[in-house]
């Protein structure tokens, strides 16, 4: 008798112990423990872009090239969800909203408007930005070496005062610089508040002309040309839209443009020492690919563009009979 209880005490045990065995398999079978447990999910990435144009069109690609460079090909083992805002404030919630409701994984904010309005939508989502110039007065984080929020990036900020220093290089005589911008635009703002600041630095009187949309930005150039001797176009969505528009009626008098960045002068503009948002964008694919490797956006710092490079459009050179200096040449990228 005493050994049948025995029996039945050993049967016992064995079918607990097959039972937690067949449990715990069934649990990482189906991803739920263990910090392994993602291994082989695909990652949905949510992307906003405010608008298009070539500038945040290089950071978004840039950006999707990083990811397939470290092994993150779309279809595999990412996905990508591709909004664009068209430059309107109540479809950019709209869009975060939704990356909300399909809990993405990480979410890409180009440009500071959709920066904005999806770290408005989510405390919790990481959140990557690229082409933002201020994160900080933009609200998005604490301080660029501590982000403290579930937000980091690559700021597109460039030196005001290299880009000034170009104008007095290739314009010695210059007095009146235009700035044409959209004060309704953070970063734009920014940008203007550094040029008044080093401005006269340079010996430079600035003059500031708003814009309100693009309808407004061919007007606005006409007014600027019969004031100024050269105009300057910040990293500005509104007027990066239209740039093309604001070279072409510039020309029409004479007047050079200067970019901030390579697009712009690809378009046009006469020269920039500024970003490549291609590798800009590329810059926060990395960071996008530590946040997914378990990385806390909070600890990572924003970074800024690594090369600044001059770029010089020598048609643009040739018609507006300009001579550029062998000392910016040298080295300049040089689009024919």
């Amino acid at each position: 008798m005493e050994r049948m209880k025995n029996r039945g005490w050993l049967l016992a045990g064995v079918v607990a112990m097959t039972m937690v065995v067949t449990a715990c398999g069934a649990q990482n079978s189906a991803g739920t423990t263990s910090g392994g447990s993602d291994v082989g999910k695909v990652k949905k990435i949510g992307i906003i872009q405010i608008m298009d144009h070539p500038a945040l069109n290089a950071a978004r690609d840039g950006f999707i090239q990083a990811l397939a460079d470290a092994g993150y090909k779309e279809g595999e083992k990412v996905t990508f969800d591709r909004q664009n805002a068209q430059n309107d404030q109540s479809v950019a919630k709209t869009i975060a909203d939704k990356f909300v409701r399909d809990k993405d994984d990480l979410i890409l904010a180009v440009a500071t408007p959709s920066a904005q309005a999806v770290y408005n939508a989510t405390k919790t989502i990481p959140i990557v930005f690229t082409a933002v110039t201020d994160p900080v007065k933009a609200g998005l984080v604490q301080s660029l070496d501590h982000p403290g929020t579930n937000v980091t990036g690559t700021s597109d900020a460039v030196p005001i005062g290299e880009q000034l220093k170009l104008i007095q290089q290739i314009l010695p005589h210059a007095k009146n610089v235009g700035f044409l911008y959209n004060p309704g635009e953070p970063n734009s703002v920014v940008q203007l508040d550094q040029a008044k600041q080093v401005a006269p630095q340079f010996g430079f009187n600035l003059i500031p002309q708003p814009v309100s949309g693009l309808n407004d930005v061919k007007v606005a150039t006409a007014q600027l040309t019969g004031k100024v001797d050269a105009i300057y176009v910040p990293t500005d969505n509104t007027v990066v839209s239209a740039i093309a528009t604001v070279v072409a009626t510039a020309k029409e008098k004479k007047i050079p443009v200067f970019g901030s960045e390579e697009g712009q002068v690809q378009q046009g503009a006469l020269i920039t020492k500024g970003i490549d948002y291609k590798k800009l964008g590329y810059q926060a694919g990395q960071l996008a690919v530590k946040i997914l490797s378990g990385a806390d956006p909070k600890t990572l710092p924003v970074e800024t563009a690594k090369n600044l490079g001059v770029v010089v459009n020598l048609k643009t050179a040739q018609d507006l009979g300009i001579t550029i200096p062998d000392s910016l040449l040298q080295d300049a990228k040089k689009i024919q």
